[in-house]
């Protein structure tokens, strides 16, 4: 419980925790534990590659919003994926 309030558990907040998970290792928010900031980009991919499994996975099973969550999730991490391999010259061409 939080403020007297039951948590409930749903599938956007289970991959919104992948998103944050992946916006700390692209650098775009603080380790909760450290505070500090960096970028580890194959952590990164590794969130987002887990992302799209979940997204094959469950294709035809989730709600309407569920899936379009999913969708713009990932489109939106890929892409800051993208310019962060290109800001640090440490991804590949394979990789994005």
């Amino acid at each position: 419980m939080t403020n007297g309030k039951k948590l409930e558990a749903s599938f956007t907040q289970f991959i919104g925790g992948f998103a944050v998970q992946t916006l700390v290792h692209l650098g775009k928010m603080s380790n909760p534990m450290s505070g500090e900031t960096s970028l580890d980009l194959p952590n990164a991919k590794y969130s987002i590659d887990l992302l799209g499994i979940l997204q094959e996975k469950t294709a035809g099973n989730l709600t309407p919003e569920e899936a379009e969550y999913l969708s713009n999730l990932l489109r939106d991490l890929r892409m800051e994926y993208v310019a962060a391999s290109g800001k640090s010259g440490q991804g590949s061409e394979a990789e994005k």
